[in-house]
């Protein structure tokens, strides 16, 4: 009996969860921190600049003494998404696990910075859908796929114009642009620029006290 029990409860675990809230809050982990938790989720093109943008600015709040940490989909791909593949099923999941993992760093009080190219806008919608209303920024890094291409730094795109990479975004894989995006940044600009004026949106959120540094 024992044993069909356990089958059982296998087979539908979902009636055998029970969400529990903890003592400390959200908010109380973020007003701890001198913060408002928030999600900065890059999308942009590959070679669009995300990376290095998102770096940067995590550089620049850490260095004024705000907790932050940043989630790249590279470095997903090699741990807690290695089994993924790159159809549309596994880009789903990969954006999926990721988010989730984001919601968990929001919901400790973090500010955290998605670098994702998250091609379609189903899967973007997907992810904020995940997060509490308002706590969800979209930051479109508009850079032209041209400029993209030319950049090429890990050689991406040349390998897809040779056929050697399929289903690559921009090339033989639909991108589809932000619509209403909270931020959008020329990708072309300077990321310092880039970077303040990203900040100037993290004041206005209320996320970070003005006058910030």
């Amino acid at each position: 009996m024992g044993i069909i029990e356990g089958e059982r409860l296998r087979g539908d675990r979902s009636l055998n969860l029970l969400w529990q809230d903890t003592v400390v809050s959200k908010d109380d982990r973020s007003q701890a921190k001198g913060q408002k938790a928030c999600c900065l989720w890059f999308t942009g093109l590959s070679g669009a600049g995300k990376t290095t943008i998102a770096n940067l600015l995590d550089q620049t709040l850490h260095t004024a003494g705000q907790h932050t940490f940043v989630l790249d989909g590279d470095r997903c791909r090699t741990g807690l998404c290695s089994d993924l593949d790159f159809s549309d099923a596994g880009r789903m999941e990969n954006i999926r696990r990721i988010a989730e993992v984001a919601k968990l760093m929001v919901d400790a009080g973090l500010i955290v910075i998605v670098s994702l190219i998250s091609p379609l806008l189903a899967h973007r919608e997907a992810a904020r859908k995940i997060f509490d209303d308002g706590e969800f920024m979209e930051v479109y890094v508009n850079t032209p796929l041209t400029v993209c291409e030319a950049r090429d730094a890990k050689g991406l795109y040349k390998k897809a114009r040779q056929g050697l990479i399929r289903e690559f975004t921009g090339v033989t894989a639909p991108y589809e642009a932000p619509v209403g995006a909270e931020i959008e940044l020329n990708g072309r600009a300077h990321p310092d620029d880039l970077v303040k004026s990203i900040r100037l949106k993290l004041e206005e959120y209320g996320a970070l006290e003005p006058p910030f540094g």
